[in-house]
């Protein structure tokens, strides 16, 4: 019964070796500046698409604590958001590697990578706002609140506006997207099993915390 409960767990795992491991040793196609570089698709993208499926579920969990005020949905919300940030800043810092071997250096002000640091910047401040309400209640609601519109914020800031001005970034400013002519069939077979496998990743941060975190509530407050 416990195997047929973490299947997604073991999935994961699995996952993720195969993503490593194919990840620097599959063969790669050979671009123009991009050269071994490229392989960085399979940790930089999947990072970015497990921050944007983690802040949803948070966001939605705000939307659920706001509609029933079940204490454990403004848990999930704040750890799934934690989580969140955590494959935001591993998406910022691979971003950046990849920045200085094709761009020439870490950061060059690119509209995606001054959104992306925004957006981090606006999840870090709904922490500081948690942690500066000491009433429960209260501490909980005005956190959904934001929380909620802290994804409606981010969504324009990396998929909206850097499609409206001048960049560097694959997919915007007129540039095309790695679909366009890089990912190719091989390269497929890694990059969709990786986004899988980061993202489960993330959610199973979110379940070790959000466990921890109930348990330390019941303690203190019950």
């Amino acid at each position: 019964m416990r195997l047929a409960l973490s299947w997604w767990k073991i999935l994961c795992i699995v996952l993720l070796f195969y993503t490593i491991i194919a990840g620097f040793l599959f063969e790669v196609p050979r671009r123009f500046i991009l050269n071994e570089s490229i392989r960085n698709l399979y940790f930089h993208v999947p990072m970015w698409f497990g921050m944007i499926f983690l802040l949803l579920a948070s966001a939605s969990a705000s939307v659920l604590y706001l509609k029933n005020g079940k204490q454990l949905y403004d848990i999930y919300a704040s750890q799934s958001a934690n989580a969140g940030i955590v494959f935001g800043t591993l998406g910022l810092l691979t971003g950046m590697l990849w920045a200085k071997y094709t761009w020439g250096a870490y950061w060059s002000g690119d509209p995606k990578q001054n959104a992306s640091a925004i957006g981090m910047l606006i999840y870090l401040a709904y922490f500081v706002l948690r942690g500066s309400i000491d009433d429960l209640q209260k501490k909980a609601r005005i956190s959904a609140v934001y929380n909620i519109f802290a994804f409606a914020m981010l969504v324009p800031l990396l998929f909206v506006l850097p499609r409206l001005t001048d960049s560097l970034h694959p997919g915007n400013g007129g540039n095309p997207g790695f679909n366009a002519y890089d990912l190719d069939s091989k390269m497929r077979l890694v990059f969709y099993p990786a986004i899988i496998g980061w993202t489960l990743l993330g959610f199973w941060l979110t379940d070790i915390n959000t466990r921890i975190e109930t348990i330390k509530h019941k303690l203190d407050y019950e």
